[in-house]
């Protein structure tokens, strides 16, 4: 069939040794500390490993079934790469596929990066249909509110009132979201990069569908590189302290930035605020990664068949 699907994401490696060669394709090359690799193999081998890959591979089998079309997977900075992807979708005879990043919020520096690798390695043999962003995609907003809505009831039983919710969206440096100036007074500035309002849009989305009032839900960007430099914020390490402040003592943190687990959900939330929150006098749930879920299998199959009618 000429028509297929790819799926790109952020990719991960299949051991803790693969570590530093894996954090120099993420940084493109420049010098990581050692002490920074040292701490990514430590987070990376008490989770006993990132599921990322599998779970993304399971996510284009799921969509290839309801689909009926080849579904490819391609990730930007470990195997299966994107170029060795395309280059065997060429080999298998598809002229178009739509292209659909598994991050939902836009971003230059993540969605753009995809969007150049597929294009270079397709060289204009494959017709690809790029989607850029949806953040605000109904399905989409549905399915975290499913996965919100099995931990909040029972957690509201347990804790005896309602608990509000932090969503999150992973952090990225500051640098990557400012508007570029004007090179001369004939051109107009790089407008600003969409990526932190679509995050919070995501966030308001699935905080109407659940029904939160404006005062029963918070917003912070998680998992800020530990490379230096300013990213963006607030934290969710400095959000905690502050609704601890105004007497929050139960919480749930819910990730609308992330279709399935990996590190920065099972160290990063699971561990790492966790332990914070309990430092804080608080008690902190997750629910569930979407992973499997059937509405985002939906959702994806939604963008998909739009973009190739």
């Amino acid at each position: 069939m000429p028509d297929a699907v790819l799926l790109l994401a952020h990719g991960t490696p299949d051991s803790a040794d693969e570590i530093p060669e894996y954090l120099s394709r993420v940084t493109g090359g420049r010098e990581v500390p050692e002490s920074v690799v040292e701490e990514v193999r430590h987070r990376f081998t008490l989770i006993g490993g990132s599921p990322l890959t599998p779970l993304t591979l399971q996510q284009g089998w799921l969509l290839e079934r309801e689909l009926g079309l080849p579904v490819y997977v391609g990730m930007r900075n470990w195997k299966p790469y994107i170029a060795d992807v395309v280059r065997r979708m060429r080999s298998d005879g598809i002229t178009r596929a739509v292209v659909i990043c598994l991050a939902p919020q836009n971003s230059r520096t993540s969605v753009g990066l995809y969007r150049r690798a597929a294009f270079a390695a397709a060289e204009g043999a494959i017709e690809l249909l790029f989607l850029a962003d949806w953040a605000d995609h109904p399905l989409l907003a549905e399915a975290f509110a499913e996965r919100l809505r099995a931990v909040r009831e029972p957690f509201a039983q347990d804790a005896g009132l309602l608990p509000p919710v932090l969503f999150t969206a992973h952090s990225v440096p500051c640098r990557t979201v400012l508007s570029a100036p004007r090179l001369d007074h004939h051109t107009a500035p790089e407008p600003p990069d969409p990526y932190p309002v679509e995050a919070r849009l995501t966030a308001r989305l699935v905080a109407e569908r659940v029904g939160l009032a404006p005062h029963e839900w918070f917003f912070a960007f998680q998992s800020q590189g530990m490379s230096g430099g300013p990213w963006l914020g607030p934290t969710v390490e400095d959000t905690l302290t502050a609704v601890r402040q105004q007497g929050v003592q139960h919480l749930i943190i819910q990730p609308i930035g992330f279709l399935c687990d990996h590190v920065e959900i099972l160290y990063d939330i699971d561990i790492g605020f966790r332990e914070c929150a309990v430092k804080l006098g608080m008690e902190i749930r997750r629910p569930a990664s979407l992973n499997d879920s059937r509405l985002l299998t939906l959702a994806l199959a939604d963008l998909a068949q739009r973009a190739l009618r």
